[in-house]
């Protein structure tokens, strides 16, 4: 927003669920060109009265219920949230004229799996075959704004994103920021609150089935992804669909060893001391690459060190972690991952 100036008025709309704080906004909460507003996105009368109130007149879609393992175990969640919610959104937009620009968030995770032995990235043309209720529950979504765009001409572009990370990440997801709560004894403690986060490495035990430690994702940067945004916003034709790509493709062991030297540089300590090994789930997908050339030719690079960048979320989590995800209207809220029990409440979150 302040490279905006006063160009834009920007609301956001969101319900604040297990994973939100208002702390993600404190920095602009006080701008006169910044509006929260708590909403349903699955509600017509809340989405109806965000969009009549500040005259909304071009959207960008995040909203979306995204952890996989989560899916997993609550699909039908997913389905109302990401295939609902988005239908209930480009109705209303469609409706209320809010929608001179509407930009789709999704994820690569829509395309599935490259083939490892013979890895080609996917460009924007490929089929969709996801592989998990969250995949499908977006790849969906996209059927059902590529259906707006034809049949009511709505404006809008659908975008697919590598696994982006950075600071304000809610601990649960297996991005880079989530694994480092394993790596330093002054938060070890808390590794046992999240144990979603414990799908990291092979297991040690002979007859368990493992997760492979080459696993590959690309993994980009928050700023380098809101820059793309930024460009696909302004500069992007209607109808396209473009993947946003990173150049930084990681198996899950190089990423965990990389959050581990950055709180043992000197390697006096060793990476199986601190990592704790389990299951996987049934499938996962062992690689995502994607195709931007479209999107690099609008003139959007990666700008950022993938290795400079982790010290800066590991720096952030170590700094600024603690309570800045208090259950938001101040009551117990029970949340399930990975099949756990874990309570937000207060300035908490607990594992029971």
């Amino acid at each position: 927003m302040p490279a905006y100036g006063d160009r834009y008025a920007v609301t956001c709309f969101d319900s604040l669920d297990y994973c939100a704080s208002r702390n993600n906004f404190k920095a602009v909460a006080q701008s006169a060109t910044f509006h929260f507003v708590k909403g349903d996105i699955c509600a017509p009368k809340d989405v109806g009265s965000v969009l009549r109130s500040y005259h909304i007149d071009s959207i960008i879609h995040f909203a979306a219920r995204s952890h996989v393992d989560t899916s997993l175990n609550d699909p039908l969640s997913f389905t109302r949230t990401n295939v609902i919610g988005t239908q209930v959104l480009l109705g209303i937009a469609r409706k209320l004229g809010s929608s001179k620009r509407f930009i789709h968030v999704s994820t690569d995770e829509v395309y599935g799996e490259n083939d490892t032995q013979r890895p080609l990235a996917f460009t924007k043309e490929q089929s969709l075959h996801p592989t998990s209720p969250y995949s499908a529950s977006k790849a969906a979504a996209e059927m059902i704004v590529q259906a707006y765009r034809k049949s009511s001409r709505m404006p809008a572009i659908i975008v697919r994103c590598n696994t982006v990370f950075g600071p304000h990440q809610f601990p649960e997801s297996r991005s880079p920021p989530t694994l480092l709560l394993a790596s330093d004894p002054l938060i070890k403690a808390r590794f046992r609150a999240y144990p979603a986060l414990h799908h990291s490495l092979e297991p040690k035990e002979k007859n368990a089935d493992p997760w492979r430690w080459s696993h590959i994702s690309a993994f980009l940067w928050a700023g380098d992804a809101v820059e793309a945004l930024d460009v696909i916003f302004h500069r992007g034709p209607d109808g396209e669909t473009h993947n946003i790509s990173s150049n930084d493709h990681l198996q899950v062991g190089e990423v965990a060893e990389k959050i581990f030297r950055c709180f043992h540089p000197d390697g006096t300590h060793e990476l199986d001391d601190w990592i704790e090994y389990v299951l996987d789930r049934p499938f996962n997908d062992s690689m995502y690459w994607t195709d931007d050339s479209k999107l690099r030719a609008f003139g959007w690079k990666q700008r950022t060190n993938f290795d400079e960048v982790l010290q800066v979320t590991v720096d952030w989590y170590c700094r600024e972690s603690e309570g800045f995800w208090p259950n938001c209207d101040g009551s117990a809220s029970t949340v399930a991952l990975d099949g756990d029990i874990v309570i937000a409440e207060g300035d908490r979150i607990r594992a029971v």
